[in-house]
């Protein structure tokens, strides 16, 4: 059985980490003469999960959501969170110490010009904003007649006495097997945009984009393989990688050649110092004030420009989308054992949310290849399935009961690709409420699935295809309808989206993104499904003038037909259920055998 972190279930943050730690901040703030300080989800990687060392937020404000922020002041304080968090972030702060205000409907920013005092002397750590944050709370300052004040050690990490060590696990080369291209080749090819920029060499501070530059994987931040670090690229190919010499395995120092320079991150500073005179694309959603700060006080003139990584990591090579699919077909058979399980002895009303977190972690152990999951399991059940972004933990858990639906998303990290699934299915009988809402959530799926589009269409134009038989109800979800995911990278990745607030970024053949349209009744049930879909050049439609694209789905696993109302299907989408579910049994099929293989073929049978 695969060995990997195992999901913990603890209770995390809480009100008592604010009670504990804000005076200890507050105190550490006094010693430096602040009368404030700004606190991002953020790190100085702007990775969407953090190592241990860098949860700020949550030491001291007991808030543990993927995104917020916290303003501190000597006498008030506010904690931030989006419409995601709206339950989690009362669960987990103290209304007797924070305010707890929208992230979206009063940012930081908007808070600071109405509450800072004047005179005040506001903190903030370059490194944890971006130079357009940095902007909006030095205009919101100056508003509020108060300063924002640059530290070079962040109070935090003084007031933390017993903050983690840094991650320091073994970083080991991707091999080519699995790339399918060196890391030769991609660092000319992306130095080769740089040279048309007009740049002298690009800063590179996101961690995927380093893993995928240099064809390296490691282990510093928790579900994704990502080494923590930098780099400067040149623009003849040449590059500095910034890393903790002690984490690179020998190998991966053989397979890094002559053209790269090892340092240690510390050196970071002191590298793009070097730059003086020279022209450097930065990327400002990336990088940090920081790193601009560096440049301009070498004197390097800064081009602010998108990672020039970014659009080359997310178009996979054909490599990458065939190690996909396999990833895909063997994650199909654990998932395909579980749901099994799901529709058998789970159907039994004593088990619970973490039970079943555990046993599909187990099935997906048993595949030799596994690395990792590729996030920590979302086991909801009746009204936690309605919270799309659940975490199940001790204190929430809840017994699959009959009589209502049990949603679970969970993926896989293998070295051939990443995986990332939702399926909703009932224990006990379901309403005809519940099989309405989802057969309406799959019409929005199939919509999808099924468009046709021609080149230049962003996923910001496709979101509507996935919501229309919902909105036709007068119903919606309120989250994005699908991400882009890495290829042994990470879950979440862009530029490519497919939302309201789309990117605007155009699909290309070779991305991959979900398609995970979904419902959610308050206090009561959540639907949602999801595959991994990469969009390829679709077959010409007969008489047809433009050249189109489409997508072929990734993910291998039945979806429930107990919940499907066939009379609100019509034939098109019938026989893509009837085609989905025969591919699902021709690819899954012989991955399993005994009971699992005759009820999939249940599962799979015509509608």
């Amino acid at each position: 059985m695969t060995q990997f972190k195992p999901q913990s279930f603890e209770v995390k943050g809480g009100p008592q980490f604010g009670r504990d730690h804000l005076p200890l901040l507050r105190a550490a703030l006094k010693q430096a003469g602040l009368d404030g300080f700004v606190i991002p989800h953020e790190d100085e990687y702007n990775n969407e999960y953090l190592p241990d060392c860098n949860e700020r937020l949550a030491w001291a404000t007991g808030f543990t959501g993927s995104a917020g922020a916290a303003v501190v002041l000597t006498e008030t304080a506010a904690v931030f969170a989006d419409g995601r968090y709206t339950v989690q972030v009362r669960e987990q702060v103290d209304p007797a110490l924070f305010m707890i205000e929208d992230l979206v409907e009063t940012p930081p920013h908007d808070w600071i010009a109405r509450n800072a005092p004047k005179g005040a002397k506001i903190g903030y750590d370059p490194k944890l904003h971006s130079p357009d944050a940095l902007e909006h709370l030095n205009r919101a300052a100056r508003k509020a007649g108060a300063e924002m004040v640059r530290v070079d050690t962040n109070p935090i990490d003084t007031a933390w006495v017993d903050r983690p060590a840094p991650p320091a696990a073994t970083v080991n080369p991707h091999p080519i097997e699995f790339a399918g291209e060196d890391h030769a080749t991609k660092r000319a090819r992306v130095a080769a945009d740089i040279v048309d920029d007009g740049a002298d060499a690009a800063a590179i501070t996101a961690p995927p984009s380093l893993a995928w530059l240099f064809n390296l994987r490691g282990g510093d931040v928790s579900r994704s393989p990502l080494a923590l670090g930098a780099a400067i690229l040149n623009a003849d190919g040449t590059a500095t990688l910034f890393m903790d010499p002690e984490k690179l395995s020998a190998e991966a120092r053989s397979h890094l050649g002559n053209e790269v320079a090892i340092r240690p991150e510390a050196e970071f500073a002191d590298g793009l110092a070097d730059y003086t005179g020279k022209t450097v694309s930065v990327d400002p959603a990336n990088s940090s004030a920081w790193v601009f700060d560096q440049l301009n006080a070498a004197g390097a003139t800064i081009k602010r420009r998108r990672d020039p990584v970014l659009l080359p990591k997310a178009i996979k090579n054909k490599v990458e989308i065939e190690g996909s699919r396999q990833a895909h077909i063997r994650d199909g058979a654990a998932l395909t054992r579980f749901l099994h399980w799901l529709d058998t002895e789970a159907q039994s009303g004593e088990v619970n949310e973490i039970e079943a977190a555990i046993k599909l972690a187990e099935f997906r152990g048993e595949l030799t290849d596994l690395k990792d999951l590729s996030f920590d399991t979302i086991s909801g059940f009746g009204q936690n399935g309605a919270l799309p972004h659940y975490r199940v933990s001790e204190a929430s858990n809840l017994t699959l009961a009959r009589g209502s639906l049990y949603l679970v998303d969970s993926g896989g990290q293998y070295p051939d690709g990443t995986t990332d699934v939702t399926r909703t299915v009932p224990i006990g009988e379901p309403s005809d409420e519940m099989r309405e809402r989802f057969t309406l959530v799959l019409k929005g799926h199939i919509g999808l699935s099924m468009a046709r589009f021609p080149y230049g269409t962003s996923g910001g134009q496709l979101d509507v295809l996935a919501r229309l038989p919902l909105w036709s109800h007068g119903l919606d979800y309120d989250h994005g309808t699908g991400h882009g995911v890495g290829s042994f990278l990470g879950v979440h990745e862009g530029p490519q989206r497919i939302a309201k607030s789309g990117s605007g970024e155009p699909l290309k053949p070779g991305m991959i993104v979900s398609n995970e349209p979904g419902f959610y009744k308050e206090k009561a049930y959540g639907i949602r499904i999801e595959n991994l879909i990469v969009v390829t050049e679709a077959t010409p439609i007969d008489g047809g003038e433009r050249k189109m694209m489409g997508f072929e789905n990734l993910t291998l696993a039945p979806i429930n037909r107990d919940l499907i109302d066939l009379s609100i299907l019509t034939q098109d989408e019938r026989d893509w259920v009837d085609a989905y579910h025969a591919d699902v049994l021709v690819k899954i099929g012989p991955q399993v055998d005994g009971p699992v293989a005759d009820w999939l073929k249940t599962a799979c049978a015509p509608l």
